[in-house]
């Protein structure tokens, strides 16, 4: 603990160890998330598309329910969900994109604009301002899809029931076959399982950030897929790349029961009860990736230390 004497009389500032090290974090985050506006830009784009299209095809909907009636509870739950599962693909969709773009400008930007220079006269550790880079596509961006996601569930709710009522119709069906707040659940762990399954590649985009000189996304693609097609050639397998592709699979085979996430006639509700949170955290393969992950992360803190202006 260090404490600051003020030369006006004025009570001394004391400064804790751990406040030593989280308020250069919580700025470096602040300044992310200052400098890369596309971050909640993105999504809320993405989200006022998806309503525009939305409101035109709610127009029927009243004939619609009316159909889907002859149906049992489940057929009428899936086809009450469409559009809100669509709706939150969309906007995720959004959000990976954007961690994906900010990953590979996050740190070959402030070398290509020299900005660099001046973060590094400032009292922030490298390891600080990677992690407060890392914690942009895995911790901020989900949270503000999640935000922006479920808010846009609600319009959708509340035109649902404006079409319905102007139609002479009750709300009382929507409200009985359309289980939002278990949606709204079952979006938050997958994007925490997404958050987690996709910490490599994050750390890899970072880490080719850190080191290309030019043109990031080749360096970030181009390497795995050289590594690909010389595992075929040399040897006529494809282990590396089922590996990738696993990867790439967002890790919901593992987060979920009998393949909630395979079938397209199940409802959310279903998935609800198909969360295998114990069993998704018990998979080596999430382990050995945020192990990778961290190994990515500090090959990008070494590179930003000893990486110049360009």
């Amino acid at each position: 603990m260090t404490t600051t004497m003020p030369s006006n009389g004025e009570t001394p500032e004391v400064r804790t160890p751990a406040s030593s090290i989280t308020r250069p974090f919580y700025w470096s985050l602040r300044r992310e998330l200052w400098e890369n506006r596309s971050i909640h830009i993105a999504p809320l784009v993405a989200a006022g598309v998806v309503l525009f299209g939305f409101l035109l095809a709610n127009r029927d909907l009243a004939t619609r329910m009316d159909q889907w009636r002859l149906r049992d509870s489940v057929s009428r739950t899936a086809k009450l969900e469409l559009p809100y599962h669509f709706a939150a693909f969309a906007i995720l969709a959004t959000g990976v994109i954007v961690a994906v773009a900010y990953c590979l400008g996050a740190l070959h930007g402030e070398r290509r604009d020299r900005s660099i220079l001046f973060w590094k006269s400032l009292p922030v550790s490298d390891l600080t301002a990677v992690l407060a880079k890392a914690a942009v596509p895995t911790l901020i961006v989900p949270a503000v899809t999640f935000v922006v996601i479920v808010a846009t569930h609600l319009v959708m709710l509340v035109l649902n029931v404006v079409v319905l009522l102007a139609n002479g119709r009750g709300a009382a069906p929507l409200w009985n076959d359309l289980p939002l707040g278990q949606m709204d659940i079952t979006l938050l762990y997958g994007l925490a399982v997404l958050s987690l399954w996709y910490a490599p590649i994050y750390g890899w985009l970072l880490l080719v950030s850190a080191w290309a000189r030019r043109v990031p996304f080749l360096w970030a693609v181009l390497p795995p897929l050289a590594l690909c097609l010389i595992e075929k050639i040399a040897f006529d397998s494809g282990n590396f790349g089922s590996v990738l592709a696993d990867r790439l699979g967002g890790g919901f085979s593992e987060a979920f029961t009998n393949g909630a996430f395979q079938h397209g006639h199940r409802s959310m509700g279903d998935q609800l009860s198909q969360i295998d949170a114990g069993g998704f955290l018990a998979t080596p393969d999430l382990w050995m990736g945020l192990v990778v992950a961290a190994g990515f992360l500090a090959g990008a803190v070494w590179l930003r230390r000893r990486r110049e202006a360009l």
